[in-house]
């Protein structure tokens, strides 16, 4: 497995404020590699400028060996880097199917592939075509996830970022989508998840960065880190 995702030194602002400082780090195709950090330590704003939704003051960053660091957006998602965000922002007043055919509004492969990606994306999340004809305002938080996470499958991404996938969900359908990202990710989809919910995140990651107030602290494996004693008593409740 090659390395897909290359973040090397980015240094990222807001105005005067140094929201990331010199982060670095990798993700290899195939991984499952997790962001984990409090609130306010950098992961939103790290996703931004992977995706092309905020620029970087300086480093790079490198996606299937393409510098994509100054690169528009809309340019990024064409490669195949798609971003399900945080808070889920589904098109409320459109079906679930009219929102799924948002996420395919870049492709240009023809109306047969795209329904097999609808195919596919009901097949993962059968709920959504129990609903697809159903106002996506009208879903549950879970669902709202779900169907967030399968418009970004529509885009038919080689890497898939994951914002706060969990945030505001019961535990019961926590342990649904930390599943789905697991299936997503056994059909091929590499994933760069951030997560508050630093125990979940672990238990389905290869790989783990550690962000602090706008940098990284630690890294390892992500059994490593589950074990390390300062990640258990920060991030998973230990005492």
């Amino acid at each position: 497995m090659g390395e897909m995702l290359c973040v090397k030194n980015i240094n990222v602002f807001y105005g005067s404020i140094h929201a990331i400082r010199d982060v670095s780090f990798h993700v290899d195709e195939g991984e499952i590699v997790t962001l984990i950090g409090a609130n306010g330590a950098g992961k939103t704003t790290t996703m931004h400028a992977i995706s092309g939704l905020l620029r970087v003051r300086s480093g790079e960053i490198s996606y299937c060996g393409q510098l994509i660091s100054k690169m528009e957006a809309h340019k990024i998602i064409r490669l195949g880097l798609a971003q399900v965000p945080e808070g889920r922002r589904v098109f409320s007043g459109l079906t679930v199917q009219q929102n799924l055919q948002m996420g395919a509004y870049t492709r240009k492969d023809g109306k047969d592939a795209i329904q097999n990606d609808f195919d596919m994306v009901y097949d993962l999340l059968p709920r959504l075509k129990e609903r697809r004809n159903q106002p996506a305002g009208t879903l549950s938080g879970g669902e709202q996830q779900m169907l967030a996470i399968g418009r970004a499958l529509m885009c038919k991404p080689r890497m898939l970022l994951l914002d706060e996938p969990s945030m505001g969900l019961s535990p019961l359908l926590v342990k649904e989508i930390f599943k789905i990202i697991r299936d997503v990710n056994r059909n091929g989809v590499t994933v760069l998840l951030v997560e508050q919910n630093a125990k979940m995140a672990l238990e389905i990651a290869n790989r783990a960065y550690v962000l602090e107030t706008g940098a990284i602290k630690m890294e390892g494996e992500a059994t490593e880190l589950a074990n390390n004693i300062e990640v258990r008593k920060a991030y998973l409740g230990a005492q």
